[in-house]
């Protein structure tokens, strides 16, 4: 097995381990940790495709990136919630 392939892997396991913990309610969606699941997720699988000239998954996995880096920003850039109770 190649470095690669070790890569594409790895991309794999964390695509599932994100998507298990989802399932099973240990993150959520809104939270930056299933994002950046995703994103690695996605790094290894691209980094697979490209070397095996395997042009759907570059573009499936390419903008699976680009949506989680930008989510994983939202979260980021997101203000706490203000607190209503010291205005009522």
């Amino acid at each position: 097995m190649t470095i690669i392939e070790l890569i594409g892997w790895a991309g794999v396991l964390f695509y599932l381990i994100g998507y298990l913990l989802l399932a099973l309610k240990k993150i959520s969606a809104d939270k930056y940790a299933y994002h950046i699941l995703n994103a690695l997720g996605a790094i290894g699988l691209v980094t697979n495709a490209v070397f095996h000239k395997d042009n759907p998954n570059i573009v499936v996995n390419g903008a699976w990136l680009l949506i989680a880096v930008y989510a994983a920003r939202e979260v980021f850039l997101r203000k706490p919630p203000k607190n209503s109770s010291t205005h009522e």
